[in-house]
């Protein structure tokens, strides 16, 4: 019984009123209605003799439901005018409305030095059942507008809102606001009936809709001919009107605020809807989150079962490039067109956020806060956290940063939305709170309502992350693209800095462009160099204001739960993984899935001494294939390529591919961002699986116009050839690099990216006997599974037992935990490749011709040797021995 009272007392009733309600009404939900509806503004004294009778029954925990109207008309005339007897001290009683979760948390059972915040931040796993309501809108003319409009129904009102206390009171306003009369309160009490069209109309411009209500709102008595307020019943003074103007009429009041945001609001998620149906969403290059904001469909089928609601989509793996054979060209057409259109969605977009923000309760208004901005209605948090939610999370999921800098202005105004939310303490909290996202519906009996059909279905409600921990992803993206557009020394001696040779023939070639594109690439670089700054500018914003209003610990908490910002290869201790033995399998999976994730992009020192101390010129050194190309670049600064560097650096960070069964991962010099070190583990069911393959990267001085240059180093001292498409030399064939023949680089489009994945998906495959064009018919040959076989024989040797036993620096500690945490699976693996082995010697050239076995020995390639070898280092890493390989090998 404590727990409904507690509830009741949430919503804003006194402990008597609650006591009072729930002696007579079971219900939670139906004793709230009553309260708001004026039945116990009498009971003012706590009275201890109340007896509550099936108490237990009452304490039994019941699944949030929206209120369905039936055929009894009755019942709906009990439900009477829902404001009638709302005064100024009951709308007091949710000044202070900020949280549920936090009130929840507080008076949960168990002990009173409970964590304040865990409702908040551990609610991504929480998981709601919730029954919503769905009726015909009704369409009708609304005389004052000239126009027609759909009436927004009681389930539209309420959708998606899986909390009890918040649903009480969106239910309480619509009901006030839709039906019934409000008296004249000036003396004469002259009743005025209120219809759904006056606050509930949905017209085709939110300009319509305020301006309807600043014709209906402030409403004059045909008796005693003074104002008062439509929606709330309180008198207008003249002098406040002469002196704020009309434009306040509809700041006067929290009623009004609740139900602006709401229409406003559900126009947006209805505008939003239509914008994107139809058209692909840009994919998520490899990306994954816990849990993808999906969309309640706005209706759907009696017969509809579970697939009347989508289900959480999760973007899979995208196979970006082409890695070899064919000569197909990629379609630009219409590139320019599509661009045009996405503009004018987002101008239209930014547009409505624009006018929807200016009604958004905030203390910092311009000419000072308005009497609604510090009595906020608790629907506002509601509606913010339903529909505001569903759309910033979608925008907020994008992967690429230079997509956003391109729809700056959509990204500017939503900007705007997260630090007007998080500055007001009343809505600060939902910053940090997981988004409540559907994720499957089942459709329930239809009921009827005189000739309405009304229509139920429960909804499933999971945790996703919160506003304040996706912005973090693209700040993180942000801070790389910043490190990106830094010139490499400062900008005086850049200009006194002699060209290079590549540098001059790079302006010999582009002589007539460079007048022409050289302001323009300046103009880029400034544009993405001030939206970086407006996102990294937005995150601290918010965060002062979560310590002012909610304090340090609350910020301290929220950051801890954020994803990290990748760090230098100095916070090795910070990225050790410990993993006990005897995990399942899945346990294990998890556990190298957090540590990949942490480790997978990080900046560190490539740099080594000089090996000619007496021809230095001053330039660093680097381990490092293309050191003389990256030395001979030291100090340029050249616009185009910092800017294509720059958004490079923004998608890596943060959308690097890493699974169980194959990762990408990358180390960028902290002072040089053009050389660049990655490390791709084999896919599984790949005869490369689970070794660790490098190789060297340089975006040269003509990068993005050209692609990267790209070495593969893992080749046991050029003498292993792994693919047709990975020569002993580090030669890669691929489309992407311009090496083989297909559809190549797109400057400005094609990335990096493409290339890491192309490279892991399309040479390091199952049948890599295949990737020579001669060979392309072959599937499932002798030949071809004689070359797999080689190729086990040399991954063992070499990618595998050769980097475990001399980890190539920046990545000793990612081989190792790469190996440590995978040693079972591992051992498992080799004994499988040692059945699967043909005997044959290894062919380092592996031309298809492999050599005869060595004697009646099957094993007698050294095959079984190294398989030894490797499992006896895999257990000792798996029991946690600190031992130097390299110094023992």
């Amino acid at each position: 019984m404590e727990r409904e009272i507690q509830q009741l007392i949430e919503m804003g009733a006194t402990r008597a009123q609650a006591k009072a309600a729930l002696k007579q009404h079971r219900d939670v939900m139906e004793a709230a209605e009553r309260i708001f509806d004026g039945e116990y503004a009498d009971v003012v004294d706590e009275d201890e003799d109340i007896e509550m009778s099936s108490a237990k029954e009452r304490e039994k925990p019941k699944v949030a439901r929206m209120v369905t109207p039936d055929g009894d008309d009755d019942e709906d005339e009990e439900l009477g005018d829902a404001g009638d007897d709302y005064d100024e001290d009951d709308v007091e009683d949710f000044a202070d409305y900020d949280s549920d979760y936090e009130a929840k948390a507080e008076t949960s059972r168990g002990p009173s030095n409970a964590d304040p915040y865990a409702g908040i931040f551990f609610s991504k796993d929480r998981r709601e059942e919730v029954i919503e309501v769905e009726e015909e809108p009704e369409n009708v003319f609304v005389p004052d507008a000239g126009e027609n409009a759909n009436l927004m129904t009681q389930g539209q009102w309420m959708k998606g809102c899986p909390e009890g206390g918040e649903q009480s009171f969106l239910f309480s306003l619509y009901q006030e606001l839709s039906e019934g009369e409000c008296r004249c309160p000036n003396g004469c009490k002259k009743p005025f009936p209120r219809q759904k069209r006056d606050f509930f109309p949905i017209f085709s411009q939110f300009e319509t809709y305020i301006n309807h209500l600043h014709r209906i709102v402030p409403r004059l008595c045909d008796e005693c001919h003074k104002r008062f307020c439509f929606a709330c019943t309180e008198p207008i003074s003249e002098t406040n009107k002469a002196q704020d103007g009309d434009d306040d009429t509809l700041f006067h009041c929290p009623n009004l605020q609740g139900v602006i945001l709401g229409v406003g609001l559900a126009m947006l998620e209805q505008t939003w809807l239509e914008e994107t149906s139809g058209t692909s969403q840009k994919p998520s290059n490899g990306k994954r989150r816990k849990a993808e904001a999906s969309h309640v469909p706005q209706s759907f089928d009696d017969d509809d079962d579970e697939d009347a609601y989508p289900p959480v989509t999760h973007s899979k793996k995208l196979k970006l490039g082409v890695g070899y054979a064919g000569d197909a060209k990629e379609d630009n057409s219409g590139h320019l067109e599509a661009l045009k259109i996405q503009r004018e969605k987002d101008e239209k977009l930014a547009k409505l956020l624009s006018d929807i923000r200016m009604y958004l309760p905030s203390i910092h208004r311009e000419g000072g806060g308005k009497p609604s901005d510090f009595l906020v209605h608790p629907t506002a948090l509601a509606h913010l956290r339903r529909r505001f939610n569903f759309v910033s999370s979608q925008l907020l999921r994008n992967d690429s940063l230079s997509d956003m800098s391109d729809r700056s202005v959509l990204y500017f105004e939503l900007l705007n939305w997260l630090e007007t939310i998080s500055s007001h303490e009343a809505l600060a909290s939902m910053m940090a709170m997981p988004i409540m996202v559907g994720t499957s519906a089942k459709a329930m009996p239809s009921k009827r309502s005189g000739k309405q059909c009304i229509r139920e279905r429960t909804i499933i409600y999971e945790g996703s992350s919160g506003p304040r921990e996706l912005l973090e992803a693209i700040v993180i993206q942000a801070q790389a693209a910043l490190k990106g557009l830094s010139p490499s020394k400062p900008a005086e001696e850049a200009e006194d800095a002699e060209m290079t040779e590549e540098q001059k023939r790079q302006t010999s070639d582009d002589k007539g462009k460079e007048k022409d594109d050289g302001k323009v690439i300046i103009e880029e670089n400034q544009k993405l160099l001030a939206f970086c700054n407006s996102i990294i500018s937005t995150a601290q914003a918010i965060d002062k204001s979560l310590r002012e209003t909610k304090g340090e610990a609350f910020v301290e908490r929220l950051h801890a739960s954020l994803p990290k910002i990748p760090g230098t290869s100095a916070s090795g201790q910070e990225n050790e993984v410990v993993v006990k033995k005897g995990l399942s399998e899945e346990d294990m999976e998890k556990a190298y899935l957090e540590w990949a994730n942490r480790v997978r992009f990080e900046y560190c020192d490539l740099t080594i001494d000089n090996p000619a101390p007496s021809k230095d010129d001053g330039s660093p050194h680097f381990k490092f294939v293309y050191n003389n190309e990256a030395r001979m670049l030291a100090n340029a600064d050249i616009p185009k390529r910092s800017l294509a560097i720059a958004k490079e650096l923004a998608v890596l960070t943060t959308n690097l591919p890493v699974a169980w069964n194959s990762s990408v991962f990358l180390r960028v010099d902290e002072s040089r961002v053009d050389v660049i070190k990655a490390l791709i583990t084999g896919p599984e069911g790949t005869p490369y699986y689970n070794g660790c393959f490098l190789f060297d990267i340089f975006l040269g001085a003509s990068y993005n116009q050209m692609p990267p240059s790209v070495k593969y180093v893992t080749t046991n001292g050029g003498k292993y050839r792994f693919n047709p498409n990975l020569y002993a030399d580090g030669k890669v064939c691929l489309s992407l690099l311009g090496t083989w023949q297909g559809p190549g680089w797109v400057a400005g489009r094609s990335t990096l990216l493409q290339v890491l994945i192309s490279i892991q998906s399309m040479i390091l495959c199952e049948e890599p006997y295949l990737n020579e064009p001669a060979w392309s018919s072959s599937t499932g040959t002798p030949a071809s599974k004689a070359y797999s076989a080689n190729v086990r024989r040399m991954v063992v040797k070499t990618a595998m037992l050769g980097n475990l036993k001399n980890p190539p620096e920046p990545f000793t500690d990612v081989i190792r935990t790469h190996f440590r945490i995978k040693a079972q699976s591992i051992i498992k693996q080799l004994d499988d490749w040692l059945e699967q082995d043909d005997g044959k010697l290894t062919s380092g050239e592996n031309s298809g011709h492999t050599r005869a076995p060595n004697g009646d020995d099957p094993n007698g390639n050294g095959l079984r040797a190294d398989v030894d070898e490797l499992k006896e280092l895999l257990l000792r890493l798996e029991n946690g021995e600190d031992i130097d390989i390299a110094q023992e090998s």
